[in-house]
């Protein structure tokens, strides 16, 4: 299914709220900052998690998974400091 940028923006948003009260509950957060080409998401860590030592295994396996979940397209999640 072909989303527009919209839905795929608000979809990716879905995924993050479910992500976010984990993350809040650490004393962190998480914005979207920008989707590339529908496949490329760009996130950016908040609070607590920002320099913790597992927040890249807290991308790859919590957010990226969650996201790839609602959009299938999606190939890669980063974040930006």
């Amino acid at each position: 299914m072909i989303m527009t940028p919209e839905e795929l923006k608000s979809t990716v948003e879905k995924a993050l709220d479910e992500i976010r009260p984990f993350l809040q509950s650490d004393g962190g957060d998480i914005s979207l900052v920008s989707i590339d080409d529908d496949k490329l998401v760009t996130v950016k860590l908040e609070g607590n998690c920002v320099g913790c030592s597992v927040n890249q295994m807290t991308l790859k396996s919590g957010v990226e998974m969650t996201i790839k979940k609602h959009a299938p397209q999606i190939e890669k999640v980063i974040n930006i400091d």
